[in-house]
């Protein structure tokens, strides 16, 4: 009975319905309150809010016993920012280039569907021999692949204050390690007409979000992904089954598909034609801009941080839907001069690349920005040169340099006068 008595007075208090006072809680249990929040854009948001007691030594209270899965330190909190239909990963927040699934950018037209693995059907049909049902059970049957690459929403871009995060700048990219099946083997079963040059994606949300693919990405790496960092997808990510187009802007990665339509042309679908497509010179209008531009973005020291003079570490990710990223340069004195910075291995195609820089700042106040250059020898541009090309001052497929003010009293902002 004292056994039992300690287990429960010990278990964290995460469930809304079991009853436990901040005085019964022991070292390391914790509970979950509710505060309103406003995020930068002014948006008032609901967050979680740990509420724990910490014991002036560890060593003598018994701790929380195993539980049926981890959780994080209630120290280590870090929080998308959410709005109607998206949220943001917390790129200054993150070690490494891995993204946690759980803090993946969401991005959704018709919120999270709730679907049954059992019933699950993908339906692969049109210029096809044999038009065929793939289960959940069919799919994972074909050899496996696993492959490391980000997603980017095509969308992935703010400014306009000095008061904004990398996560709230472009946030809308996240990385993980997905697993799934070819998208050419499954295509091989069904055996695909030679005059097919396009697919249509369909997903089984509320919003049907569909779109038209070339089929040459289908040969290429598409794949149908129904893991992702060693588990099962999450529901927000297209569970049980989505679509990955590695380097291609995330809305054509349909999530939670049920069918693939082969066909000669493109569907010209809203999400391609009313969405999705964006203003250039000469009044025109580009259309399926699927790749995603090499871009890259110092994660530390940015807002807002305040960092003291002396040494500093800078540091930064990188990435390219076009491969691999060749280099990365940071300039400390605003583009006057720019220096090569050390890549973290492996460099990876298509994938999110840690940058670093060792910088000794002298106090006095500057601006620091980075740049990424691709293996095809794409530059990153800076955001006047992509207004100027573009006749544009944002929109889809916007990856301009981002760079930070840091004052002489160490503080770090956004420079976001170039709008």
């Amino acid at each position: 009975m004292k056994e039992k008595k300690i287990l429960e007075t010990q278990i964290p208090a995460v469930v809304p319905t079991m009853k436990m006072s901040r005085r019964r809680m022991l070292g390391g249990a914790a509970a979950l309150g509710l505060a309103l929040v406003q995020d930068s854009f002014g948006k008032v948001v609901q967050e979680a809010e740990p509420l724990f007691d910490v014991p002036k030594d560890p060593t003598k209270i018994l701790g929380v016993p195993p539980g049926t899965i981890g959780t994080r330190s209630p120290f280590e909190q870090p929080k998308k920012i959410p709005s109607i239909t998206s949220s943001r990963t917390p790129l200054q927040d993150l070690f490494g280039t891995i993204t946690p699934s759980d803090l993946h950018f969401e991005r959704n037209h018709g919120g999270v569907p709730f679907i049954d693995p059992e019933k699950y059907e993908l339906v692969i049909h049109g210029m096809v021999k044999k038009p065929m049902r793939f289960t959940l059970h069919d799919l994972k049957r074909f050899p496996s692949f696993t492959r490391i690459c980000f997603i980017e929403c095509s969308g992935n871009f703010r400014t306009g204050k000095a008061e904004l995060t990398p996560q709230e700048i472009c946030g809308l990219t996240s990385q993980s390690e997905w697993t799934g099946v070819m998208l050419s083997t499954v295509f091989r079963e069904v055996g695909i007409d030679p005059k097919a040059t396009w697919f249509l994606a369909e997903g089984n949300d509320a919003a049907v979000m569909t779109r038209s693919i070339p089929i040459e990405k289908a040969y290429e790496d598409a794949m149908l992904v129904y893991a992702q960092n060693g588990e099962a997808l999450r529901p927000e990510q297209g569970y049980p089954v989505r679509l990955l187009l590695s380097g291609w802007e995330g809305n054509t990665q349909i999530k939670w598909i049920r069918r693939i339509e082969l066909t000669d042309q493109a569907f010209m679908t809203r999400e391609e034609t009313s969405k999705y497509t964006e203003n250039i010179a000469g009044g025109k209008i580009r259309q399926f801009s699927l790749l995603m531009d090499a871009r890259s973005i110092i994660t530390f020291p940015s807002y807002p941080l305040q960092i003291q003079r002396g040494w500093v570490e800078i540091r930064g990710i990188a990435w390219s839907g076009r491969g691999k990223i060749s280099s990365v340069e940071v300039s400390t004195d605003e583009g006057k001069t720019w220096y090569p910075a050390a890549l973290q291995e492996p460099v990876l195609s298509k994938a999110h690349t840690a940058f670093r820089f060792l910088w000794q700042w002298n106090g006095k106040a500057t601006v620091i920005m980075s740049r990424a250059i691709d293996e095809t020898g794409y530059y990153q541009p800076s955001y006047r040169e992509l207004a100027a090309a573009r006749e544009s001052k944002g929109g889809y497929h916007f990856n301009p340099i981002t760079a930070w003010e840091i004052k002489s009293d160490g503080h770090v902002y956004l420079v976001s006068d170039r709008t």
